[in-house]
């Protein structure tokens, strides 16, 4: 629905000008009409109110009508075929090609912005469907050869060590060795099936936020150290700053899973011997959280879609992940009604900014 005031402007100016239109073209009709009736009368001379010059006067001026009748209604046909058949043939062919599978087909105008009709309407909101078509058939076609390329990879792990692992001569170590990596990598596949399907979810609304009052406070600190053991292996240094008393009424579940992808991220994306920070402060009536990183950072065209699915700008770690997981955080973040963003310096680190409405008080 339009509600600025240039199309609705465009649309009484379209209409004063058919009216105008309508209007000059009866007036000459109806005065012509007149005109050649008068003539004849005055015409038969003496006789002109006489029963025979009246009569004579009728016919010639109905046969005047007859003309002039033919004459507009070809004058119609014409502007029919041009304002009625031609864009109904050509909202009909380009519907034809969508039906085929090409979003790509678009319909010119048929008037300028000061002289829109309904066809117009009819046009633009059919090129606005195509293009709305045309981005999902994109994305779908994108989400297929992501999902097949990333199956396919955790898949050619464990087949090739599946085949080593015959071996009857293989070492126990290696052996060990070959099923761990079968494990990981079915653990990653396991991994995207979940993320994919989490997503799924989230994307067609049928994960509801169940909201209760907790304390953010906790819920930071039991995520973190639920990664405990994979810091400590890479001795990585944890450094936390969190505001005591700080409540949020929103889903905890969908949070949490926000807050693991998070402290994966940083830790996966940060080399052994680094640091990772977490704070948790208020803002006005925000609860902001900052998870910071030493890591590699982001380039600027990569933190343009960072949030994307599948989208992985350091290629080196990709094996580590699947490109799901900030896709996820995105979308819970818009579930409860949040924000997130990143900041990034190659080199130097990332930092994420989630901001979440809080609580005043732990009562409901």
């Amino acid at each position: 629905m339009r509600n600025n005031g240039k199309p609705r402007a465009a649309r009484v100016l379209f209409a004063v000008r058919r009216y105008l239109l309508f209007f000059f073209s009866l007036s000459f009709v109806i005065t012509c009409c007149m005109l050649l009736f008068l003539h004849n009368m005055a015409g038969t001379g003496e006789v002109i109110f006489t029963e025979t010059g009246i009569r004579h006067a009728a016919w010639i001026t109905f046969g005047n009508v007859l003309f002039l009748s033919l004459v507009c209604t070809v004058i119609d046909a014409v502007q029919r075929k041009f304002t009625v058949e031609r864009p109904v043939r050509r909202i009909v062919q380009a519907a034809d090609k969508m039906m085929k599978g090409d979003f790509s087909v678009r319909i010119r105008p048929l008037h300028g912005a000061d002289g829109q009709d309904g066809f117009d309407e009819i046009i633009s909101c059919f090129n606005k469907m195509a293009e709305e078509l045309s981005g999902t058939e994109t994305l779908r076609t994108d989400f297929i050869a992501n999902v097949s390329h990333e199956l396919k990879t955790p898949l050619a792990v464990i087949k090739n060590y599946g085949v080593m692992l015959q071996q009857p001569s293989l070492p126990e170590a290696q052996r060990l060795e070959y099923a761990k990596a079968m494990s990981d990598a079915a653990g990653r596949l396991a991994d995207l099936i979940s993320n994919i399907l989490k997503l799924n979810k989230l994307e067609n609304q049928q994960i509801f936020p169940q909201k209760q009052v907790y304390n953010l406070g906790e819920q930071l600190c039991g995520c973190l150290l639920a990664f405990e053991g994979v810091w400590e292996e890479k001795q990585l240094q944890i450094d936390t700053d969190l505001q005591e008393g700080v409540y949020v009424e929103t889903d905890a579940e969908l949070m949490t899973l926000v807050w693991n992808n998070l402290f994966s991220n940083a830790i996966k994306f940060t080399d052994p011997g680094g640091s990772i920070f977490l704070r948790l402060k208020t803002q006005g009536p925000q609860a902001v959280v900052q998870v910071t990183d030493t890591g590699c950072g982001i380039a600027p065209e990569v933190g343009k879609h960072i949030f994307e699915k599948f989208y992985q700008g350091d290629a080196s770690h990709a094996t580590q992940g699947n490109g799901l997981g900030l896709a996820l955080v995105r979308r819970v973040i818009d579930i409860v009604g949040g924000d997130i963003s990143v900041e990034s310096e190659i080199g130097k680190g990332s930092t994420f900014t989630v901001k979440i409405r809080r609580k005043e008080s732990e009562a409901v």
